[in-house]
């Protein structure tokens, strides 16, 4: 039985968007895969009741505590230790569930990914990837998007090993196609921390290197399926495609390829580099989210997608 834990407490619009996410996403999953709800017993109780949805369609571990979006992430994880955030995470931790999802507090769960999941060792900072449609039917990957602003060429160069893993194991991609992300394709072009991790990913056998694109390469598959770059420029990034969604939903509302870039369709990125699934979501999602959320958490615990990096560190 695969369990998904749900923080049910976290996110702005929360308990009400995650447990009615939780429900929407009921349909989508086999009958040997179950949600663990952490969060407020007789909040989730009343809000399954108002959806219709029968209590025992969920297993719900009770919480007491709340670790808000602006809480000191580091300080309410070790002072909150009965919040929905804390207690998932121990959870997944000693093997009750296989995957744990938030919309919560980015930096508490962070905090707790790397003080009781851990990061798998060989990694020397764990990444969070975005996701950019490039077709109908195609998403690229880019890593990072926001958790380290500030990389060194060996961080720049694993991201490369981190996304090429989750392109093979998620997405099903063969071989996947690595892309530096800079000012210019040329070799000699950028900065001394892309120029350093060029040379790194140039001389590797681990990842299939294709060398340097430019923005203007993001929006299409002609040229890569992971894109790497540091936390800050992939974070601004991120943000400028949910903005161009928002700008060309108004002029084509009804364009299939411009719903593409809602991201409310893919819910939720995992932390890669941590030893179990972590999964972090926008603190404003909403239920379908929150369902994608769930059903993102589904696909990286049954692509063993841990796993296989640990094996790719030892």
């Amino acid at each position: 039985m695969m369990k998904i834990g749900v923080d049910a407490m976290g996110g702005d619009f929360a308990p009400d968007a995650v447990v009615s996410g939780a429900c929407l996403a009921l349909k989508h999953l086999n009958t040997d895969e179950r949600i663990v709800l952490f969060g407020d017993r007789q909040k989730i109780l009343e809000i399954l009741a108002r959806e219709n949805i029968g209590h025992d369609n969920f297993d719900i571990v009770h919480t007491t505590e709340v670790i808000a979006m602006s809480d000191h992430p580091a300080k309410s994880f070790s002072k909150k230790t009965d919040s929905s955030i804390v207690k998932g995470l121990m959870a997944l931790a000693s093997g009750q569930i296989d995957g744990f999802a938030s919309a919560g507090s980015t930096g508490a769960m962070m905090v707790g990914a790397f003080m009781v999941i851990k990061q798998i060792p060989g990694v020397i900072r764990p990444g969070i990837a975005g996701f950019i449609p490039v077709s109908e039917n195609k998403l690229n990957i880019i890593l990072d998007v926001g958790l380290n602003p500030d990389c060194r060429p060996d961080v720049l160069y694993q991201y490369g090993i981190l996304g090429s893993i989750f392109a093979k194991q998620v997405f099903g991609i063969n071989n996947p196609r690595v892309a530096l992300l800079n000012i210019g394709e040329e070799e000699e072009k950028g900065n001394l921390v892309t120029k350093g991790a060029f040379d790194l990913m140039k001389e590797s056998n681990q990842i299939n290197f294709v060398g340097n694109v430019e923005g203007h390469h993001l929006f299409h598959d002609k040229k890569a399926d992971v894109v790497v770059c540091d936390g800050f420029v992939g974070n601004v990034v991120l943000k400028e495609a949910e903005a161009f969604y928002h700008l060309l939903k108004k002029f084509t509302p009804d364009n299939t390829f411009i719903e593409r870039f809602n991201s409310e369709n893919y819910g939720g990125t995992p932390v890669l580099g941590v030893n179990k699934p972590v999964i972090i979501a926008h603190g404003a999602s909403s239920p379908v989210a929150i369902m994608n959320m769930i059903r993102q958490t589904r696909e990286v615990i049954s692509s063993n997608l841990c796993e296989k990096i640990k094996q790719a560190f030892k």
